[in-house]
């Protein structure tokens, strides 16, 4: 019987890339585990997200790699685990000290669908195994308690060293919005100091615990309230929602520059409303134009994270708080909202691993 070690087993590894990291498994730290017993090899590779969108490939690059350096591998199994990457910012860090990562998702203007990207963003990545949190930073239409069916009140938890505030959850997301707060039919009248107090407080003063992902939907626009949010919260990266009209496109090209303008890194675009698919003929018909977000996100230099299609379920999911990943499970729109979600999440992990972030130990077991 030929002996196998530890070593042949991760000099396999060394020839099998992370596909979006462009670096090989083992100088990624990737590689948790080893377990040889016989000719039976168990490795457990560990990813920087459990949304990985190319999580299969990874498994099925290994088992080749294994099997083309080490002939007498018989049985071969990988596990797949996830430890998302932090963003390393000493402002988040002092703010909020045990979510991992922060992401805008905001639009240069009104009426493109961003709250809703936001929930279903939020609930994707939370159906693929992460700890999600999101604020309802849109002051002044705040509408995601209703997306996610919440209707109850935060409550107060109070110990003799501090007083916070429990953040509502469901469909495994945790929400605090100022919709919480006020009265449905009173209009929120505040001015921009007012406003980034607020979420300011929603950061500070509730009790998040640990988050892979906390998820800010911002008003639209990129006026004075916009720029002293992003300003106020220290975040990873953003997303920036359009649809294919060029009203809309002219608007979701401010929306970056702002970001650029105080350091944020944009992730990508997402086109919503992309176009429309008849139910009775099956027609698809481009009501908005056709791939305005996929040009826009090639002359920004930044990636195309997916476009959604319009549906009327999308809207009616919206209204009764059943967000399109669990309301339209396997159809389209859930399929592409999941990719969506693991296209942002890789986004994350090659940002935090190209500025450096937590080094795992690999443990070699005989």
């Amino acid at each position: 019987m030929t002996d196998i070690r530890n070593e042949n087993v991760i000099d396999a590894l060394r020839k099998v890339n992370d596909p979006d990291l462009h670096k090989d498994l083992v100088t990624l730290n990737m590689i948790k585990d080893v377990k040889i017993e016989g000719s039976n090899i168990n490795v457990t590779v560990e990813l920087t997200t459990p949304a990985c969108p190319l999580k299969d490939k990874i498994r099925e690059d290994c088992i080749a790699a294994i099997k083309n350096d080490i002939p007498a591998a018989e049985k071969i199994e990988i596990n797949m685990t996830s430890n998302v990457r932090s963003h390393k910012d000493s402002k988040k860090d002092s703010i909020l000290p045990g979510v991992k990562n922060t992401i805008a998702v905001a639009s240069g203007k009104g009426g493109v669908g961003k709250s809703t990207v936001a929930v279903n963003l939020a609930v994707a990545l939370a159906k693929d195994g992460a700890k999600v949190g999101l604020i309802d930073a849109d002051i002044y239409g705040p509408s995601i308690p209703m997306m996610l069916g919440i209707e109850d009140k935060p409550k107060i938890y109070q110990s003799a060293e501090t007083k916070k505030m429990m953040p509502l959850e469901n469909y495994g997301v945790k929400l605090m919005s100022i919709g919480f707060l006020v009265d449905d039919d009173n209009p929120v009248i505040w001015r921009g100091p007012m406003a980034s107090g607020a979420v300011k407080q929603f950061m500070t003063d509730v009790d998040w615990g640990e988050l892979d992902y906390m998820i800010f939907d911002l008003p639209p626009g990129t006026g004075d309230i916009q720029l002293t949010l992003v300003q106020t919260i220290p975040l990873t990266g953003a997303v920036i929602v359009t649809t294919p009209q060029e009203v809309s496109l002219v608007d979701a090209r401010k929306g970056l520059k702002m970001f650029n303008r105080v350091n944020v890194p944009v992730f990508g675009i997402i086109e919503n409303m992309s176009y429309f698919i008849a139910p009775d003929t099956g027609t698809k018909y481009d009501i908005f134009g056709n791939g305005g977000g996929e040009k826009l996100a090639n002359e920004l230099k930044t990636q195309f994270l997916g476009g959604i299609a319009i549906d009327p379920r999308i809207r009616q999911g919206g209204d009764s708080g059943k967000p399109i990943v669990y309301d339209l499970k396997d159809t389209e729109h859930d399929k592409m909202m999941m990719k969506i979600a693991r296209n942002l999440a890789a986004e994350v992990s090659i940002t935090n691993i190209n500025k450096g972030s937590d080094d795992v130990e690999i443990i070699l077991n005989d």
